[in-house]
């Protein structure tokens, strides 16, 4: 699973790539509401060429060189708020919501600093504030997606009737191939993933995790 800076690279070697990622709706950035973003690239000098080409009262980019973890987050919370919307649509209550996001921002930190992104980087906007974001809001398609499950909606029926594209959905089968061929435990990840697979259902899922073995936090 080749990140998509890296894909641009191999086939565009002359292209300055720079990744922009949320945590941001496009409904509020287009009515001008206050938003903050990430933007990364390896080149200092694009950095500030991509800040001042982007920035306007009420979008901020802030500059980064961790592409690889900007896109790692924006790629591993659809699959996380999948899960959330589950624990929404199933009407779980908050406590396992917060679990749900705490435990699952666990997985995202352990899987990027796996794959090489900076601590910050899963700790900042890219990572812990777009995880906050899509695991929040009906405005997510991927919670949205998972709320349907949780009501008790069958996913690819679910896929087949949205005009939009759900993309955790597609991610995480390979998420989780990826951090198993990197020794990387991520249960909630493969949970969605063997639920979207038809492999399991939301309540085998829910059980799955609640009588996992008992550990130390950390």
């Amino acid at each position: 699973m080749a990140p998509m800076h890296q894909v641009l690279g191999e086939a565009w070697p002359e292209a300055r790539g720079a990744v922009l990622s949320g945590p941001s709706f496009a409904l509020d950035v287009a009515r001008g509401l206050p938003t903050a973003v990430p933007l990364a690239t390896h080149d200092e000098a694009d950095q500030q060429f991509w800040l001042d080409a982007l920035a306007t009262p009420t979008f901020r980019p802030y500059a980064s060189s961790d592409m690889q973890g900007a896109e790692i987050g924006g790629a591993v919370k659809n699959v996380l708020a999948i899960a959330c919307g589950i624990a929404e649509g199933k009407k779980l209550g908050d406590s396992a919501k917060a679990a749900l996001l705490a435990r699952g921002f666990a997985e995202m930190q352990r899987f990027g600093a796996a794959m090489g992104a900076a601590p910050e980087t899963m700790g900042g906007l890219s990572g812990l504030g777009d995880l906050v974001l899509t695991c929040g809001s009906r405005q997510s398609r991927n919670f949205s997606l998972g709320f349907a499950l949780g009501e008790g909606a069958d996913a690819e029926a679910y896929l087949a009737s949205q005009p939009t594209v759900a993309e955790g959905a597609a991610t995480a089968r390979p998420l989780v191939e990826q951090a198993q061929a990197q020794g990387v435990d991520m249960p909630i990840a493969e949970g969605v993933a063997a639920l979207i697979d038809g492999a399991i259902s939301v309540d085998e899922l829910i059980s799955k995790l609640m009588n996992r073995p008992l550990k130390v936090e950390g």
